[in-house]
């Protein structure tokens, strides 16, 4: 069954939050802003009021809880409490509802499994899922750097989020791909459910984007750029409906949307992971 259609999403994670930014990305037809409470030294939401009033209702909005502000730098908190007081907030600085609340890195918090733990996820969950039946936004999410820790904590006794947003792409390795996966089944998430983040691992211009072609993982490889390719095949690693993209050209914005006609060689890409999961295999201690 054929899945649904990429999508791109302009993400403010080390953007400089200008206006010319949003007005480029409508221009070029990408109306998802993603963006959290702890961007641009936790000042990207009421920045982005002020700059850009009129342009946010013409954008779905996403960001992220669960950073604050802390005694030398932020700190991360699963407490229910503060989590809905920061939804709370969101409305007031951006000046509208958000449509979709990630809980933000849930695993910065729960580094360790144990009872306890699973209630604190459970609990961090449901205040996001209250937060949205009260109104005060129209979806709640999960959004993980590293998904492993959050495996042994999933069960029905969790809230379902209605998007999960992990990494993905060439540079991200065999357990966190696998981890990824097993999330999304034990949420019994559909692809068009699933977003995928730093695609470049941080950077396009990063040493490893000049020893390798990523333009073998698609059907016409020739057509597109190792950045357009390495961008397109990250839709598959893990599978991935919508990802977002940090920058702050719209032409590097617009050289991506290119990268979406280009239709990616699946068994490429499972005999890739097939040899990822190979090498750990090999590197773990007898």
């Amino acid at each position: 069954m054929r899945g649904p259609d990429p999508r791109v999403v302009l993400g403010l994670h080390r953007s400089r939050h200008e206006r010319r930014l949003l007005t480029g990305a409508l221009d070029l037809g990408v109306t998802a802003l993603d963006t959290s409470t702890n961007y641009f030294g936790f000042r990207s939401h009421r920045i982005l009021a002020g700059i850009a009033d009129d342009l946010l209702p013409k954008f779905t909005v996403s960001t992220k809880v669960g950073y604050f502000p802390g005694h030398g730098g932020a700190e991360h908190s699963l407490d229910p409490l503060r989590l809905t007081s920061a939804v709370e907030d969101l409305a007031k600085d951006l000046g509208r509802e958000p449509d979709l609340v990630f809980l933000h890195n849930p695993e910065h918090s729960l580094r360790e499994t144990g009872p306890h733990h699973k209630e604190a996820l459970a609990a961090a969950c449901t205040a996001l899922e209250d937060a949205t039946e009260k109104g005060l936004c129209a979806a709640w999410g999960v959004a993980s750097w590293d998904p492993s820790p959050l495996l042994s904590l999933v069960d029905v006794t969790v809230p379902r989020p209605s998007v999960l947003m992990v990494r993905a792409g060439l540079l991200v390795g065999a357990k966190t791909l696998d981890a990824s996966d097993t999330l999304v089944d034990a949420w019994d998430l559909n692809r068009g459910e699933v977003w995928g983040m730093s695609a470049f691992g941080g950077s396009t211009s990063a040493p490893v984007w000049d020893k390798v072609d990523p333009r073998l993982f698609l059907q016409d490889g020739g057509r597109f750029s190792p950045v357009q390719a390495a961008f397109r095949t990250a839709y598959h690693l893990p599978r991935v409906a919508s990802i977002t993209v940090g920058t702050d050209e719209p032409a590097h914005l617009g050289e991506l949307l290119g990268a979406l006609a280009g239709q990616v060689e699946e068994r490429t890409v499972q005999e890739y992971r097939r040899l990822l999961r190979v090498r750990i295999a090999r590197d773990q201690p007898v």
